[in-house]
C-alpha cells in the first residue's frame, strides 16, 4: 500500500516502479484522494497497472483533501460524489462510454479505449468506518482499509458496522475485504519506536475533527488530548496538521505527550512475540489482513517470520 500525496510521492511513478521489481505481490494505492484525478485519469490509471504488470493491483481511494473539485465548490468528495465517482470508474473499465452530468461535474463524453477483457482492478475505500461511510463501502467497494491508531475495540465496532451493512444489502459480509493497519515497531530501540508511533499518532490527533474521533472511538480521555495540541512547536504553524510542516523525527516534542498508554492500545510494539499477540488481537476482532503501518519490511522481517510461524 502506497498513499499520494502531493509532493514526491505521486502513486503510479512509485506502485509502477515497485511492480516493475515484483512478479507476486499485489500493488494498492492507500489511498488516492478522488479529487486529486479527473475520473477518467484515474480510471485509465489503474486499467493501465492491470494491463502493464497483470490482475495485481488494488485501487483504494477515499474522500481526502479538496483538488480539481474545488474548483467546483467541493472542498472535499461527499459520499454522493464518491457513489458516483465509483460507478463512473466500473462503467469506464467495462469499456462503456460515459456521459455525466452530476455533483462531480460535467463530463459529456468519457471512454477508454481498447480496455477489451481486461481485468477491473478490486476498489477499496480508505475510511474510518463511520456509519454514512459504512453503507457506502457496503453498496460500492470491494474491501475497507481501516487508517491506524484504533484499538482493537475500536476496530471490533467498526467491523460490526461495516458487517451490518452488508446484510442490510443483502450481501455476503465477508465479500467485503477489511484491513486494518497497525504502527509495527518490533524489537526496536525507544528512539525509534517514539518515532514511529507517538510522533506518527500526533500527525493524527492534531487533525481536527480527526483527532477527536479518534478518541472517542478508542475511549481515551478527551482532556488529554488538548496539550498535545497546544504544544509550543505548533505556535504559528502555518499548515492545518502538523505532518505537513514537520517530518516525524521533528515532532519528539509533542510525541512526548502522547500517553503511552494510548500507543501500547494501538501498536505493536516491543518484542517480537508481544506484537504477534498485538496483531492477532486486531484479527480477533474482526479484520480480515493487517497492514503494517509507519516501519518498513526490513523492520518488520522477524515479525512477518514470526506471524508465519504461529499456531
Amino acid at each position: 500500500f502506497l498513499s499520494e500525496r502531493w509532493n514526491l510521492k505521486e502513486a503510479a511513478v512509485i506502485l509502477g516502479a515497485v511492480a516493475a521489481r515484483t512478479e507476486r505481490i499485489d500493488i494498492a494505492s492507500g489511498i488516492i484522494t478522488t479529487a486529486a484525478r479527473h475520473p477518467l485519469h484515474m480510471a485509465g490509471m489503474a486499467a493501465t497497472m492491470q494491463a502493464t504488470f497483470g490482475p495485481r493491483f488494488v485501487l483504494g481511494i477515499g474522500r481526502g483533501n479538496p483538488g480539481w473539485l474545488s474548483g467546483a465548490g467541493l472542498g472535499m468528495t461527499g459520499y454522493a460524489e464518491l457513489t458516483d465517482y465509483v460507478g463512473i470508474l466500473r462503467r469506464l473499465w467495462r469499456g462503456e462510454r460515459v456521459a455525466y452530468s452530476g455533483p462531480l461535474g460535467e463530463f459529456p463524453q468519457m471512454e477508454l479505449e481498447d480496455v477489451g477483457d481486461l481485468e477491473p482492478p478490486p476498489l477499496w475505500f480508505g475510511t474510518l468506518g463511520q456509519a454514512r461511510a459504512a453503507k457506502v463501502a457496503a453498496a460500492c467497494f470491494d474491501g475497507v482499509l481501516l487508517p491506524p491508531v484504533f484499538t482493537p475495540r475500536a476496530t471490533e465496532s467498526i467491523v460490526a458496522r461495516l458487517r451490518t451493512e452488508c446484510e442490510r444489502l443483502d450481501r455476503d459480509p465477508s465479500s467485503l475485504r477489511i484491513a486494518q493497519s497497525v504502527i509495527t515497531a518490533p524489537d526496536l530501540d525507544e528512539l525509534e519506536t517514539r518515532t514511529l508511533a507517538h510522533a506518527r499518532a500526533v500527525t493524527y490527533l492534531d487533525a481536527p475533527g480527526y483527532g477527536e474521533m479518534l478518541v472517542e472511538l478508542n475511549g481515551w480521555d478527551p482532556a488529554r488530548l488538548a496539550p498535545v495540541r497546544a504544544h509550543e512547536q505548533f505556535h504559528g504553524m502555518e499548515t492545518a496538521v502538523s505532518d505537513l510542516s514537520f517530518h516525524r523525527t521533528q515532532l519528539l516534542g509533542p510525541a512526548s505527550l502522547v500517553p503511552d498508554e494510548w500507543m501500547e492500545q494501538s501498536c505493536a510494539l516491543g518484542p517480537v512475540a508481544q506484537c504477534v499477540k498485538t496483531l492477532q488481537s486486531f484479527r480477533d476482532a474482526g479484520a480480515d489482513e493487517i497492514v503494517t503501518y509507519g516501519s518498513t519490511p526490513r523492520q518488520n522481517a522477524a515479525l512477518a517470520d514470526a506471524w508465519r510461524k504461529k499456531p
